[in-house]
């Protein structure tokens, strides 16, 4: 296993466990993030699920289709927590909420492009080419 595949089971796996915690903690996360706790049960359920598929199907796709999805992923977390943490120092409430809506909707998405993208073709086993019986 390479460490770019162990990596990216390790993403998928992550998301699952925060899936876990949010599902488990709901209402202590929610008071937390300002957000409610039917909204982080629903992201919770969408991690687990998302986190599921990435970790199952980076071994069947190409390494780059999943990195491109990944490193997008993660543009939209990085944006997303921007956009909270300016909510919250402009004393708003609703950052929390956006944070966890982007965990709901991101990795659903993830997962169905991940399912939809090609998959990794099999190997073809490498045959002998024939003798030229056409040569004189």
């Amino acid at each position: 296993m390479t460490r770019m595949l162990a990596g990216a089971i390790g993403d998928g796996v992550f998301k699952v466990v925060l899936g876990a915690a949010f599902l488990v903690g709901g209402a202590r996360f929610g008071d937390l993030l300002g957000a409610p706790t039917w909204l982080l049960a629903l992201s919770g359920a969408a991690l687990l699920i998302g986190g599921g598929i990435e970790a199952a199907y980076v071994r069947r796709r190409p390494m780059a289709t999943c990195l491109r999805l990944m490193i997008a992923y993660d543009i939209g977390w990085v944006l997303a927590s921007a956009g909270a943490l300016v909510l919250a120092w402009q004393g708003s409430t609703a950052g929390g909420e956006l944070w966890t809506a982007y965990l709901t909707a991101a990795p659903l998405v993830l997962a169905a492009l991940l399912v939809g993208a090609a998959a990794t073709p099999a190997p073809t086993p490498v045959r002998p080419s024939a003798p030229d019986t056409l040569a004189p």
